[in-house]
């Protein structure tokens, strides 16, 4: 039987006690990078990240709805245009889009209510994962709620622009002349609060995966500014950092939404500027492949 000498005795507990230490120092390193990694981006904001965990569902499978299996397939119909007129509707639609611009000068003009519902049935449309359509669209006009909306932006728009955002992203929007005081979340007669419902509920309480759930409402985003502008009115794009959970709070919205982009909505006001720029043309943005012959 082998026996351990004193010395190899001590041996064994240094080595033990090295392997430990350099456990914890691995540890410390790792939450170290981590810490350095979210000083790095320190505008992240959490409302603005996908949540959609499939393998915790799985986890947790009692909690969640299982889906309907079968749903009735019906004809599909469907418009088809001449080739000369699918061109001058998509010259149109693009000419109409290209006119679109972000306005931070909006009047205080009421515009009609039924324009606002249609724009927003018009999002509604969207394309969402495995249909589940993840989406609140929470419209403002009362002016108080408003100006609450306004207080609490600007009060979190001042710390981001001061310390989460960093000079590099301060200097880029320099030429735009933004800043954190936001006045057309005062005076846009509507504010649209667009959040993404994380996860839904069934009629018996159990939650509702929503599959890719910002991808979903990004695109149905996209659909309503398309639809503001061919109704002729303006907004701005705004993603509020760590704006959401008192946002949510104050309009009431439950848990399981995060709110991912608000815009006001309006007319532009007589003396509205924007800044002079240009896109890219479309050799820029587009790859063609030709099919290959032998």
């Amino acid at each position: 039987m082998f026996l351990l000498t004193p010395v190899l005795v001590a041996l064994v507990c240094i080595l033990m006690v090295w392997i430990f230490k350099n456990a914890d120092g691995g540890t410390e390193r790792r939450k170290g990078e981590a810490r350095a990694q979210a000083e790095a981006r320190p505008w992240v904001d959490e409302d603005l990240k996908d949540c959609t965990d499939v393998h915790q569902v799985e986890e947790d499978a009692d909690e969640w709805q299982e889906s309907e299996e079968d749903v009735e397939h019906i004809p599909f119909s469907h418009t088809r245009y001449p080739e000369r007129e699918m061109v001058r509707r998509s010259q149109e639609f693009y000419e109409l889009l290209n006119k679109r611009r972000s306005v931070r000068f909006i009047s205080n003009e009421q515009v009609p209510m039924e324009v606002i519902d249609n724009v927003i049935k018009a999002a509604g449309t969207a394309p969402s994962g495995a249909h589940t359509e993840p989406w609140t669209f929470v419209v403002v006009k009362d002016p108080d709620t408003k100006h609450q909306i306004r207080e609490i932006i600007e009060e979190e728009e001042e710390i981001n622009y001061l310390k989460r955002m960093g000079p590099r992203w301060v200097t880029d929007l320099k030429k735009f002349r933004t800043n954190w005081i936001k006045e057309y979340l005062d005076t846009a007669p509507v504010l649209i609060l667009i959040f993404k419902q994380v996860h839904g509920f069934a009629a018996n309480g159990k939650k509702k995966i929503h599959y890719y759930n910002e991808i979903s409402v990004s695109i149905a985003c996209g659909i309503l500014l398309a639809a503001l502008q061919n109704a002729g009115l303006v907004t701005v794009t705004t993603t509020p950092l760590n704006c959401g959970s008192r946002l949510r709070v104050l309009l009431g919205r439950p848990t399981n939404e995060k709110l991912l982009m608000l815009l006001p909505v309006g007319y532009p006001s007589e003396d509205a500027t924007v800044p002079d720029l240009t896109r890219k043309p479309l050799d820029q943005i587009m790859l063609f492949y030709f099919l290959k012959t032998s």
